[in-house]
């Protein structure tokens, strides 16, 4: 028996990507923010804006945790919050 492909005629639409866009940021990427950050500024209400440093971005367990995905981690913030202690947003500078 043959399998065939097919999209469903009132299904969504394939996600296409320019190629100006970046693609998904890797869950590893946020997991290695949270965990080796070394930056933390207050944004008032119990939010803190977590971040690496370049000097942390070279330390060899980072570089191990990371690989070639250090660079990007460079300009991944994260907007936490200290009371739920959960991720409120991730940023990405562009």
């Amino acid at each position: 028996m043959a399998y065939r492909r097919f999209r469903r005629a009132n299904g969504p639409a394939p996600i296409e990507t320019s190629a100006y866009e970046r693609p998904i940021l890797p869950g590893s990427v946020v997991d290695a923010v949270l965990r080796f950050h070394d930056e933390a500024q207050d944004q008032g209400y119990g939010r803190t804006l977590l971040r690496m440093s370049p000097k942390r971005l070279r330390a060899p367990e980072v570089k191990k945790a990371l690989g070639k995905l250090a660079t990007r981690a460079a300009n991944v913030s994260i907007l936490w919050n200290e009371d739920e202690s959960q991720i409120i947003r991730v940023l990405e500078a562009a």
